[in-house]
């Protein structure tokens, strides 16, 4: 009961604060953990790092990038399961001890989600188009896609939202709630740092090819099946939101259509997983997402998702799919956490 009570707590806290920068956040922590594992793993002298090589593969970079996976992974997960354990403990003792100790936890779980970040990144970029300020929109897209975004035009920018919207939906929200269910805390910062290490060192370029590789396969596992649940909470939501009568704004919302297109294109994507989710979004509103993308100046050719239904004004139809996305967003999240109460009910019911 004290696993519930504390989950719907950081859900609710997260709602409410998200993530102020004034507060200690965990992750950031991690992040410079694992800058400090690079540079001592991977030393300052690059030179060394044409050396070794079999095939085309960096085998030193690879080992190295392994031991900062297990290091940052192993080291999390130990970290906050003696932390968990020492809280846990703590609650049964008396005021104020007990009040202080089940703050924290409520604290520390919040930071695992980014339910309030998600929904208000995407926000300011739908402002800012909907001001007319195609620069200030550039920018704040920046700070949430991987991508260059000097160049996009209006549409562009909002379908580079609507992709990062629906691929956070999973990496933000249901894959840290699917491991809190499963494991607590310590599986759900555990995650955190997976997904850390991908969004710091899991690049396909020269620099971390080879030592970001671990990374990035380890990312890949943990987010197969949150991804496949997003893609699935995704559809429900897009029957629920036609059935409260919400497309009014956008009516087109279609579940199957949506179905149709997550199993159609949830592949065309060069992750295994982030294809799911948006092509799950893709479906239920009617739009078209993917296709070539500019990366450090680079083009990088990419399959498109889903279809664009036909409409006299493409930007009026993207901006209009961009809002109905982030009310999709905060109904999985509450989807998420009925799955959270869900799995915890069915873990003490085998207990």
């Amino acid at each position: 009961m004290n696993g519930l009570i504390i989950f719907i707590s950081a859900y609710l806290l997260d709602l409410l604060i998200g993530d102020p920068r004034w507060i200690p956040h965990p992750v950031r922590f991690i992040g410079k953990g694992i800058s400090l594992m690079e540079r001592i793993l991977r030393g300052q002298n690059t030179k060394d790092r044409a050396q070794n090589i079999d095939n085309g593969i960096n085998i030193k970079e690879r080992m190295a990038g392994a031991m900062l996976v297990t290091v940052i992974v192993g080291g999390t997960f130990v970290l906050f399961y003696l932390a968990d354990s020492l809280l846990m403990s703590a609650t049964l003792l008396t005021f104020p001890i007990n009040h202080l100790s089940f703050f924290i936890l409520i604290y520390l779980t919040s930071t695992t989600l980014a339910t309030r970040g998600l929904i208000k990144a995407g926000q300011e970029v739908i402002s800012a188009i909907d001001s007319d300020d195609i620069v200030e929109a550039r920018k704040r897209l920046s700070l949430i896609v991987g991508r260059d975004t000097d160049r996009l035009d209006k549409k562009d920018i909002l379908r580079a939202t609507i992709e990062s919207v629906a691929e956070n939906t999973s990496d933000g929200i249901i894959a840290p709630m699917f491991y809190f269910a499963i494991g607590g805390l310590p599986l759900a910062m555990t995650y955190k740092a997976i997904n850390t290490l991908d969004s710091m060192v899991g690049y396909k370029n020269e620099k971390y090819r080879d030592f970001g590789w671990a990374s990035a396969r380890i990312d890949d596992i943990a987010n197969f099946i949150p991804a496949r649940i997003t893609g699935i909470l995704i559809v429900i939501t897009s029957f629920l939101i036609n059935l409260l009568s919400y497309s009014d704004h956008l009516n087109r919302l279609n579940g199957l259509n949506s179905l149709r297109i997550m199993f159609r294109d949830g592949r065309n994507h060069p992750s295994p997983n982030s294809g799911i989710p948006e092509a799950a979004i893709a479906g239920a509103l009617g739009v078209r997402l993917g296709g070539p993308s500019t990366y450090s100046g680079k083009i990088v050719e990419k399959p498109y998702i889903g279809d664009e239904i036909m409409a006299s004004n493409e930007e009026i139809l993207y901006l209009n799919a961009a809002r109905v996305s982030l009310w999709i967003t905060g109904i999985v999240s509450v989807m998420g956490v009925l799955m959270v109460i869900l799995i915890i009910k069915i873990r003490g019911a085998w207990k």
